[in-house]
């Protein structure tokens, strides 16, 4: 087991006193105008994946897939539940995160490197590598501002992909540039998987899920619907976006 979900729950609290001062909330309170919600994005997730697992996470807009990475990466804590991850974790959850618009392709292949935790030598072993793989030979002393954005992703997917993660973890990267960089991005994915790397993939595709996890995860308005086998789940699913009645039950296997 390489990753284990149990029980994680993430709530939020919302209301009219969250970009107020302290005096003006005691004013509020006074007068008895301050009020609060409770907001579950996340209620009660559980799944465990192994070594090779790839694991697709599926489901509407605003299902929770972005938070629920976040909350496996430790960006953001559970307010309930824990999360146990066994090896080093390369995750691209947002594109532009880690980037300096300012900096040229060259400087912040190297920045991104090193918030990934890679010493110099590495990038210098790797650079070439990321820069032909993204494509990016010609642009490397460009300001990274003036990149389009399928240019920003190819290098961000090539810094991640090209470190030999344990687990890595993608949020709608795959979607992205043109047809001939999404086939690489697929080929270069299954090489990372047949390594033995853990990969968790968020994705509105359901035929790219349907051709790369051998589990998926399906998730709706933060509650769990389903986690198990790629084919049945996502028959499932498309049954749903069609008619959007949920199966009976959860948590089919």
């Amino acid at each position: 087991m390489i990753i284990e979900v149990k029980n994680v729950s993430v709530k939020f609290m919302t209301g009219n006193f969250r970009d107020i001062g302290l005096k003006e909330y005691l004013v509020r309170k006074v007068k008895k105008d301050v009020y609060s919600s409770e907001f579950c994005a996340l209620d009660n997730i559980n799944f465990t994946i192994n070594k090779g697992d790839m694991l697709g996470i599926i489901g509407t807009n605003g299902a929770g897939k972005s938070t629920l990475l976040k909350v496996i990466t430790g960006v953001l804590p559970p307010t309930n539940g824990t999360v146990k991850c066994r090896g080093s974790i390369s995750a691209l959850l947002e594109l532009a995160t880690g980037f300096d618009g300012d900096l040229t392709v060259r400087e912040n292949t190297y920045l991104r490197g090193a918030l990934l935790g890679y010493s110099r030598q590495f990038m210098n072993e790797t650079y070439d590598d990321i820069i032909e793989f993204a494509e990016l030979e010609e642009f490397q002393d460009c300001s990274f501002k003036h990149l389009s954005s399928g240019m920003k992703s190819r290098l961000a997917f090539a810094i991640a992909s090209l470190v030999n993660p344990e687990i890595l973890i993608l949020d709608e990267v795959l979607s992205v540039g043109d047809g001939s960089f999404r086939d690489k991005s697929e080929t270069k994915m299954k090489e990372i998987i047949n390594d033995g790397a853990t990969t968790i993939m968020v994705s509105h595709s359901i035929s790219q899920i349907r051709r790369m996890s051998n589990k998926v995860l399906w998730i709706d308005k933060g509650k769990q619907i389903a986690f198990g086998d790629t084919k049945n789940i996502c028959d499932e699913y498309e049954k749903y976006l069609k008619t959007k009645v949920l199966p009976n039950g959860c948590n089919m296997q």
